[in-house]
């Protein structure tokens, strides 16, 4: 028997198997097959009197028309399109289908020569005759495919791995897993949620039934440690279903295009899908998915500029720009090396798309000017801020000079240059405050809202729109905790938090930047979008997850360690003031919040002492004037709490 496996496995053998027969070589075995179920049939199952007749010209005729019916309905039903070494369920289907719809043919011919007084062949041989090319083609190809299998198959060396689910598409997994050349995966066992019983097996693999208690002992019983799921089980995982693996020490592996590997097409490495599943996977929320086409319509042939453009978030929404033929994009941004990178990507990868370098700081309004002089823009993109909010408790007039000051240029050359839409992107910590970044970006949505208000009542004809998004946290952005939360795992933690019971919203880069489109082509002016972040994440229970899905325990291998909040930090955002109202847009998860309008020029009243108390460096006067404008804004955990409470606060830094 060895020298039989060792035959099969050969590197010939491997090669032969692993090249895929041309679908005119499969039709042909399929129908000399269908020829030895004739010969079966006329010269040695003898059903009645009436087969001597067969022996001569009537069998070759009959066999001409059993053979001619089955390529027509091959051709038909393309059973022969197949890849044999892969045949499963679907395949078998396909043949019984082209074998029915040929015995039918065959069945209508037979009484056309009936009823012509010429006798072709009887009915019961139809039957036998279906019945014999069926059986021969089926095991034919489960013959090839078991030869296939222990020809390629090196058991030893492949991870041993439990598919979930026992549905249709689990088993499509499996099989193709098993039947691929040199894999690295391994299926013994199929692991059902919904099962109740144990030894049912599809395919040779026995159904395990879920037990939450018993993860550990099921796994070591089939001597693995790794679970594979498919992305449409995605949703039961992120509801803390994979818990009970991590707990377990499982790892979880991921596969995302199991439709590639349906018996229709042609076979790929599936091991090349499978990867180990990321916490941005297992985060609770639903993407959101916009698929207006008025963004394309919008961009295309257009000029763009987006500020902060070397930016998480700049960066991104120049990649979905120049997806959709913008006719130039006009990248803004102080950060050199940051922009040179983003030139070589671009060149890469949208080579026909016009690309301009602007190096300006959004505080020196007259090198902002020669950008809007030089390029015209149609459409601005204000992504450029300071987010960082201990960074900003820390250094409040950079927060007001660049956040404010700075969106106040850029907004202003707007309408000044008749820019279509102008979309800033602000921030779930504008809503009721409690540090200085997200009072200067609800004092810079302030700015924008009432300008455009302003302007659309001077001259309605003749009005830029201005539109602001809102959204929370931002995975893998600049600062953002889960790439913090990864380098402190890789070495060695501990994890740090700054407090167990600190909750935030998330949302993927590109989600983020799509939905920033989306409302550049939704919003019609003085828009505040905000959208359905779906659950909150406790950030404890996050960097638990991420150790685990790392290999190690959280507590053993990683310390989580409680650092106390922030100057500024709140143990939750929020995403709509309490005093606000929302209305519904055509996206069942897109709002447009009602906000409190303010009058332009006393914004500008407010906004002038504000920007030269931060010239000046006079912070405290800088952060009372910042309270007398958004009254909701409340210190936390910061020097700036004495302003909330005080009515006579010192004066000077």
């Amino acid at each position: 028997m060895s020298v039989f496996g060792n035959i099969i496995r050969s590197r010939f053998v491997k090669q032969c198997f692993a090249s895929i027969a041309p679908r005119w070589v499969v039709l042909f075995i399929d129908l000399f097959l269908v020829f030895v179920a004739c010969f079966f049939t006329f010269y040695i199952v003898k059903t009645d009197n009436l087969s001597s007749i067969y022996l001569g010209v009537h069998s070759y005729i009959s066999t001409a028309v059993v053979m001619l019916s089955f390529a027509t309905m091959s051709c038909i039903t393309m059973s022969h399109s197949s890849i044999i070494r892969y045949t499963g369920v679907e395949d078998a289907y396909r043949l019984f289908k082209m074998t029915l719809l040929s015995g039918f043919t065959i069945f209508i011919i037979t009484t056309a020569c009936l009823l012509l007084d010429y006798t072709l062949m009887s009915y019961i041989e139809i039957i036998e005759v279906c019945i014999f090319s069926f059986t021969f083609i089926l095991l034919e190809r489960l013959s090839i495919k078991s030869l296939y299998h222990h020809a390629t198959h090196e058991k030893t060396s492949r991870k041993r791995v439990i598919i979930l689910g026992s549905a249709i598409n689990s088993v499509v997994l499996a099989n193709a897993l098993m039947n691929e050349i040199d894999g690295g995966y391994e299926p013994v066992a199929l692991l059902s949620i919904k099962a109740t019983r144990t030894g049912d097996k599809i395919n040779g693999l026995p159904i395990i039934p879920f037990d939450p208690d018993k993860i550990s002992d099921i796994f070591a019983q089939y001597n693995s440690h790794t679970l594979i799921f498919l992305a449409t089980q995605m949703e039961i995982m992120k509801k803390g279903f994979a818990d009970y693996f991590l707990e377990a020490g499982i790892e979880i592996l991921l596969l995302n295009q199991v439709e590639e590997f349906d018996g229709n097409k042609e076979k790929r490495d599936v091991s090349s899908y499978v990867y180990n599943i990321k916490i941005e996977d297992l985060l609770g929320r639903e993407p959101i998915q916009t698929k207006n086409p008025l963004i394309k319509k919008m961009i295309e042939h257009r000029v763009i500029m987006v500020t902060g453009a070397a930016g998480s978030i700049g960066s991104e929404i120049v990649r979905q720009v120049a997806q959709l033929n913008a006719a130039a994009i006009v990248l803004l941004d102080q950060a050199e090396t940051p922009m040179h990178n983003m030139q070589l990507e671009l060149e890469k990868k949208y080579p026909k798309i016009n690309i301009h370098l602007f190096i300006a700081d959004i505080q020196n309004k007259d090198r902002l000017q020669q950008a809007f002089e030089l390029y015209r823009p149609n459409y601005v993109f204000h992504a450029a801020a300071y987010k960082h909010v201990p960074m900003m408790e820390n250094n409040p007039t950079e927060a007001i000079l660049t956040n404010v000051g700075g969106t106040k240029n850029i907004a202003d050359l707007a309408m000044e240059y008749d820019v279509e839409k102008f979309v800033m992107i602000s921030t779930d910590k504008a809503v009721n405050p409690t540090n200085i970044m997200g009072c200067s970006k609800r004092i810079a949505e302030i700015y924008v809202q009432s300008l455009y208000y302003n302007m659309r009542y001077k001259n309605p004809d003749k009005c830029s729109a201005f539109i602001t998004t809102r959204f929370g946290n931002v995975l893998g952005s600049n600062g953002s905790v889960v790439p913090l939360f990864k380098e402190q795992i890789a070495q060695g933690g501990p994890i740090t938090v700054t407090h167990r019971d600190i909750i935030r919203y998330f949302m993927t880069i590109p989600e983020a930047c799509n939905l920033v489109l989306e409302a550049g082509s939704m919003g019609q002016g003085g828009e505040i979008f905000i959208f359905d972040m779906g659950d909150p994440v406790k950030i404890y229970d996050l960097a638990k997850r991420m150790i685990r899905l790392a290999g190690l325990t959280p507590g053993v291998d990683i310390e989580i360690v409680e650092t106390g909040l922030r100057p500024g930090e709140k143990l939750y955002e929020e995403l709509l003031n309490d005093k606000e109202k929302t209305i519904a847009t055509y996206h069942k998860k897109i709002m447009i919040a009602e906000v409190r309008k303010y009058q332009y020029d006393n914004v500008v009243a407010a906004l002038t002492p504000m920007l030269d108390m931060a010239r000046q460096g006079n912070t405290m006067e800088m952060v009372k004037c910042m309270k007398e404008l958004v009254p909701e804004f409340k210190s936390r955990n910061s020097v700036f709490e004495i302003l909330d409470h005080d009515t006579n606060p010192p004066k000077g830094n």
